[in-house]
């Protein structure tokens, strides 16, 4: 047991959102309080969300979580971007916009993310750091409701909030699209934020919508099926089967487009917390927040965000396991099995190395399929905190958590996510350029340099034609590569779940 410690008060001058105004630790005696310290591009933070969810739910009358966001990079700072990241993962508690790290140092947190757990009559008496702790936090707080009832001090009472959703719900026809993918077959489109696929003509016609639009893991007809922020895709052209990285399920998804079935093919639907590399069974395995997908040969090539992987699924056998990567986060090159990456989250391919989007230390990292398999680092600082927005070459570049990355013609495009921009990079010199958006965030067609996004996540070229995710846009954006020209791909007749049916043919 921690001895106590009285809690260091709020501060009520700093951004707060789910709340129509701030809230102050003296107010909320007589409740249990946890402090989530969280930043929104940590996959950690993320896992943490939907444990802190079930003991909200199971504590609504006694127990308020805020969350207080330290930001780790520079575009975490702006608060309608942590807006945005409330409406993307659902948030329904409190969180205040920790400017300068004031109440993370008062609290003393050295980690994301933190769990600070306050007493009902204000007394800091515990926190836990990293993920898989909501068993104990559940004991926990029964066991501080047991105490604080039988000295008189805790108040049953549910809080009541003003979100965020309900002041500004997602009724765009897409949501926080994370992923695109352009194939013979059409465009398809991870629509994340609304639990589902939209496919569509390279123009836009809707061929068909996958997916309920409600969050579940659930199999069957393309009208039945369910995913949970679907994230990066892969496409078997021969087959017409698409693979799904259905990133909050911690599964893959196999959509037949003959039969137009969804059937899942990897993972148990629980997160695992295993990060040595190991493997097994596809459906016997538990996987951690696979984000997006390539296919070579017979294997799928999966970034596993969760363990800071890259994982292989043979497709013969229905096996996988860790490809590269020990598990620990960093940057280091060298040999498969010595490798280590930081939540990576975007996948491509020459045929010859993998090309990785690895977002945590904002580097672009290469990992070898043919003899010897080695992985380097194509460009970027490879420090956790090396990030910022120069062009250049080698180690001299600097990206901000880039999410996407496609190989075409010799080069790769990288979404250059919190910088807003796509930038173009030679894989073998390393010498990367802005090529689209000024840096500021907006949604403005143009030419080149003259275009504004707003959090790109997901690229995909066919032809002449660049495909962007413009995730914060909730938009798709379309690119002539001969001119350089900026467009919106508008789509006919899509529709947010629940406020119309689309014609499907």
């Amino acid at each position: 047991m921690y001895p106590r410690v009285r809690a260091p008060e709020l501060p009520q001058n700093y951004p707060w959102l789910n709340t129509e105004k701030p809230l102050s630790l003296q107010q909320l005696k007589g409740r249990v309080v946890i402090l989530d310290f969280w930043t929104y591009c940590c996959i950690n933070c993320l896992h943490i969300l939907p444990k802190l969810k079930y003991l909200e739910k199971k504590y609504k009358d006694s127990l308020t979580v805020i969350g207080v966001h330290s930001a780790k990079f520079d575009n975490e700072k702006e608060t309608e971007n942590i807006r945005q990241a409330i409406l993307r993962y659902d948030i329904e508690h409190p969180i205040i916009v920790d400017s300068g790290f004031r109440v993370w140092q008062e609290y003393a947190v050295r980690a994301w993310p933190t769990l600070m757990v306050i007493d009902p009559e204000g007394y800091v008496i515990g926190y836990v750091s990293g993920e898989g702790n909501r068993d104990a936090l559940d004991q926990l707080i029964q066991k501080l409701i047991s105490q604080h009832q039988h000295k008189g001090t805790i108040y049953f009472q549910e809080l009541n909030l003003t979100l965020e959703k309900q002041q500004q719900p997602l009724i765009t026809p897409l949501a926080f699209p994370g992923k695109v993918l352009a194939t013979t077959a059409g465009l398809f489109i991870a629509d994340s934020g609304h639990h589902r696929l939209v496919m569509s003509s390279l123009e836009g016609e809707i061929l068909h919508l996958i997916g309920t639009g409600q969050s579940g893991l659930t199999d069957g007809s393309f009208g039945e099926a369910q995913f949970f922020a679907p994230q990066g895709m892969a496409f078997d052209e021969e087959n017409q089967i698409l693979y799904v990285a259905d990133t909050e399920n911690h599964a893959l998804r196999r959509v037949d487009l003959k039969r137009q079935v969804v059937e899942t093919i990897a993972g148990t639907g629980e997160q695992s917390h295993n990060i040595r590399p190991h493997g097994g069974n596809g459906l016997e395995t538990a996987l951690s927040s696979p984000w997006d997908l390539q296919k070579v040969g017979n294997s799928l090539f999966i970034v596993m965000a969760g363990p800071h992987q890259i994982w292989e699924m043979n497709l013969q056998t229905a096996r996988v396991t860790t490809y590269a990567g020990t598990g620990a986060e960093g940057c280091v090159d060298g040999v498969l099995t010595e490798s280590a990456f930081a939540q990576p989250s975007g996948i491509t391919s020459d045929g010859e190395e993998l090309y990785i989007a690895d977002s945590e230390v904002s580097s672009i990292r290469a990992v070898g399929l043919i003899e010897p398999q080695q992985v380097r680092t194509v460009c970027g600082s490879g420090d956790l905190f090396g990030f910022g927005d120069v062009d250049g070459q080698g180690s001299d570049v600097r990206l901000q958590h880039c999410l996407g990355v496609e190989y075409s013609q010799n080069s790769l495009w990288v979404a250059d996510t919190y910088n807003h921009k796509i930038k173009l990079v030679n894989p073998g010199t390393g010498s990367c350029e802005t090529v689209l958006g000024d840096g500021s965030v907006g949604l403005e067609d143009g030419e080149g340099k003259n275009s504004r996004f707003s959090e790109p996540s997901g690229l995909s070229v066919m032809g002449s034609v660049l495909y962007i995710a413009d995730t914060n846009n909730h938009a798709i954006r379309r690119v002539d590569l001969d001119t350089l020209r900026v467009t919106r791909l508008e789509f006919t007749g899509l529709c947010a779940p629940d406020v119309c049916i689309p014609q499907q043919t």
